[in-house]
């Protein structure tokens, strides 16, 4: 995994904590986001830690161009809660997850293995701030409307209920069908909808206008089970 942050003890101590797992290697840093961009296409790690504030280019930008490249890295970005403004924008940028910069190590350790699973996180924290970012802005497009109607009536289910935050199990439960079938009905709501993961799809629930704000039922950074 590559660390971007603009403070090099902050990268250390980063580096530190993650080097205590042995599953985790630590393969550059970076002090900017350009440094970070150069940084994965080079050596295609599977998690970037990103911050959001540094010089030049942000850690918002570099997570766009990331995306918009043929890069396979996941984004993780380590925030303080004051700065949970950028959070909208992040997940707009195609960030996989989100976590408080004091959290716990073995919350961080947590989650640098969610994400490069393929899962998606999102700090309990910054969650509700995010449901509250959507509350203010305009949700409903448009241009949506097509992908929706590409749905079926179940797909269309399990979409809101990846909305309200459920995991598989969840999911499952909810549908009275077994965990391997819910897993499948995500991964073609995902595919269909050209998705990355499921915070993705909750973007794309609520700016559809398929959820309203106020019926979130659990914690959309619960990973998959």
């Amino acid at each position: 995994m590559i660390i971007a942050d603009d403070q090099a003890l902050v990268r250390a101590g980063f580096r530190k904590l993650l080097e205590v797992d042995p599953q985790i290697e630590v393969v550059a840093e970076a002090a900017h986001g350009l440094d970070a961009i150069d940084a994965v296409r080079r050596l295609r790690p599977d998690v970037v830690l990103m911050d959001i504030r540094m010089p030049g280019v942000d850690g918002l930008e570099a997570t766009r161009r990331l995306r918009d490249g043929d890069a396979p890295s996941r984004v993780l970005i380590l925030t303080t809660f004051g700065l949970t403004e950028y959070v909208y924008e992040a997940l707009r940028a195609g960030a996989s997850g989100f976590l408080l910069k004091d959290a716990p190590a073995e919350e961080l350790l947590a989650a640098v293995r969610i994400i490069a699973r393929g899962d998606a996180l999102l700090d309990p924290l910054i969650t509700r701030t995010v449901i509250e970012e959507f509350s203010r802005r305009p949700r409903k497009r448009d241009d949506l409307a097509p992908l929706l109607d590409a749905l079926t009536a179940r797909e269309l289910e399990v979409l809101e209920l990846l909305a309200r935050g459920l995991s598989n199990a969840e999911i499952a439960a909810r549908l009275v069908v077994s965990d391997g079938t819910a897993k499948t009905h995500v991964a073609r709501v995902l595919q269909k909808l050209d998705l990355r993961d499921r915070v993705q799809a909750v973007i794309f629930a609520y700016e559809s206008g398929l959820v309203e704000i106020g019926t979130v039922e659990g914690q959309t950074g619960q990973p998959s089970t």
